[in-house]
């Protein structure tokens, strides 16, 4: 008999990244760290034209998700991409 619980919990994780992907600020976000390999919030809010706040919320998201991880250094946090299946995903994409 099948572990339908089992089952179930991998298609939750599987959809859960696929939506925090599915964001246009997000995506970008992920695809901009696959290429640079790590970067931090400065040099993301500058690429994207929008407030650091906003650009930290998503990085929030994306790390609360296990995509990202951000490491201190100084006085800046630079994050890089954690999540193997993430990254495939934008490599499939871009």
């Amino acid at each position: 008999m099948p572990d339908t619980q089992g089952e179930l919990n991998v298609l939750q994780q599987k959809a859960a990244l696929l939506k925090a992907l599915s964001n246009p600020v997000r995506l970008c976000i992920v695809r901009e760290l696959l290429r640079c390999g790590e970067c931090n919030v400065s040099a993301m809010q500058h690429c994207l034209s929008l407030a650091q706040s906003t650009v930290s919320q998503h990085l929030g998201r994306l790390r609360d998700l296990g995509i990202i991880h951000g490491e201190r250094k100084g006085l800046e946090v630079y994050y890089r991409i954690i999540n193997p299946e993430a990254a495939e995903i934008i490599r499939v994409l871009f």
